[in-house]
């Protein structure tokens, strides 16, 4: 199944935001935090089963925390690079 590319450029991140946010700018960054939470939920989301193996899924909030933390060092270490 082919993506729109349309749809694909809508959900980029401006390169102006990923720039402020590589240098700081705390905006910046709970722009991307916000821009990846769906994504960072899906990955911490853990399905646990009760006592009679009904599934439930729950969210792992000390992964979100550990996937959130490792994000923002990632973007502080993230060099732009300047072409003209």
């Amino acid at each position: 199944m082919a993506r729109n590319l349309s749809n694909v450029a809508a959900s980029l991140l401006p390169y102006s935001t990923i720039e402020a946010a590589a240098s700081g700018n705390v905006d910046a960054i709970n722009a991307v935090l916000k821009h990846y939470e769906r994504y960072i939920a899906a990955l911490a989301t853990r399905t646990l089963y009760d006592k009679n193996g009904v599934p439930h899924l729950c969210l792992d909030e000390e992964k979100v925390c550990w996937m959130r933390t490792k994000l923002i060092t990632k973007i502080l270490d993230f060099k732009v690079n300047k072409t003209a």
